[in-house]
């Protein structure tokens, strides 16, 4: 994955193949000017591959440069359910990156009115970890082994893609939905344009709630409300890291397939 590959390093291995790749454009504070910044400084490499077409395009590099998109994708344990255990005990989960929950507290407090109960997978960090310690409907496991993951999934029916309202985030794929829908669960999901891209092109339907909103208002979308809404998960069984990574035309570039 690149950041910055000045010129520098690169004339260490001359006779190397130079592949870059974005799995993500830049995120934090001044992440737009740290992108030019990238454009401008970084060496030239024989090959690049972008995450999608967004990321692609933030990056703007103007060159003849070869490239392609590589997504994100799943293990194929994810979708192995007839070896997992069926048992539902919990209304939603949530799994991945925990920071960015300190946006979306007042769907957890509407969650609670609710009586929804939550699954909580990630290292909950301790400014929010407080919050959390204080809701009896929410579990949280912490930080666990990728294998367990697929277990843990399918002990909830619905499965919470919550994504601030921030670049680059909302035009990127979210790999825990990729992960839920593996898994088979009804997506519930912060509506942005990723997700909705993502929904048309596979023929799915999912649940949207809106971005910064009250608890009494999040109370009413997750209660009768939520097991009403006419779900649709696609099976992505075309998104196993086996089957993305072999169909990259990256191997025929450095020479190992014809």
């Amino acid at each position: 994955m690149c950041g910055l590959v000045t010129f520098q390093a690169q004339r260490r291995f001359p006779k190397a193949f130079h592949i870059h790749e974005y799995a993500s454009a830049s995120i934090g504070r001044l992440c737009h000017f740290k992108d030019i910044y990238k454009r401008l400084l970084q060496a030239t490499p024989d090959y690049r591959v972008f995450q999608n077409e967004w990321v692609c395009a933030r990056l703007g590099f103007r060159d003849t440069v070869p490239f392609e998109y590589r997504d994100m994708g799943v293990t194929p344990q994810f979708f192995q359910k007839e070896t997992l255990s069926r048992v539902r005990d919990f209304d939603c989960v949530y799994s991945g990156e925990m920071r960015r929950l300190k946006y979306f507290l007042p769907v957890f407090e509407g969650l609670a009115r609710s009586g929804r109960t939550v699954l909580l997978i990630g290292q909950l960090p301790d400014v929010i970890k407080d919050y959390f310690d204080t809701q009896s409907n929410v579990t949280a496991v912490g930080r666990v082994s990728y294998t367990e993951v697929p277990q843990l999934l399918i002990r909830a029916r619905y499965g919470l893609n919550l994504v601030p309202s921030q670049l680059p985030y909302t035009q990127q794929t979210s790999t825990k939905l990729i992960e839920y829908c593996a898994a088979g669960l009804k997506i519930v999901s912060s509506d942005y344009p990723w997700v909705r891209r993502f929904e048309q092109q596979n023929e799915a339907s999912f649940y949207f709630i809106p971005y910064l909103n009250s608890a009494k208002t999040y109370s009413e979308i997750f209660g009768d409300a939520l097991d009403l809404q006419p779900y649709r998960t696609p099976k992505l069984h075309n998104l196993t890291w086996p089957l993305i990574l072999n169909r990259l035309r990256v191997w025929q570039a450095i020479g190992m397939h014809d």
